[in-house]
């Protein structure tokens, strides 16, 4: 069975930096689209950045305008492991983080990270 378990979340200050890691298990993911999704209080999940296979070595990445050039999706398939580096955090980056990866037809996801930016 598929599992996806989120880590690197916390307190940081505006300006900051935080590195977000999703582990998966229950298989090989190489071939796999992943991704990092965030839901804050009272909005809707949104996506973050995605990282999609065009071979199994080379990889595109795409993400939201609202963090193109301060984040930046990795990932290490030796470790089944994505990650998020997240720079020049904001207060509106406050969210809970969940990585997800498409197997198949299906989509799962982590239980999620809480970020939270201030001061």
């Amino acid at each position: 069975q598929v599992q996806l378990v989120e880590s690197g979340g916390g307190l940081v200050q505006p300006g900051g930096s935080l590195r977000l890691s999703c582990a998966a298990s229950g298989g090989i993911f190489s071939l796999n689209k992943m991704g990092w999704y965030r839901q804050a209080p009272g909005k809707e999940r949104e996506l973050v950045a995605r990282i999609e296979p065009i071979s199994s070595s080379s990889y595109y990445s795409k993400y939201a305008d609202s963090v193109k050039g301060r984040f930046i999706i990795s990932r290490d398939n030796a470790k089944n492991t994505v990650y998020l580096q997240m720079n020049s955090l904001k207060p509106e980056d406050t969210a809970i983080y969940y990585c997800n990866i498409e197997v198949g037809i299906r989509t799962y996801w982590g239980q999620g990270t809480q970020v939270t930016v201030s001061l």
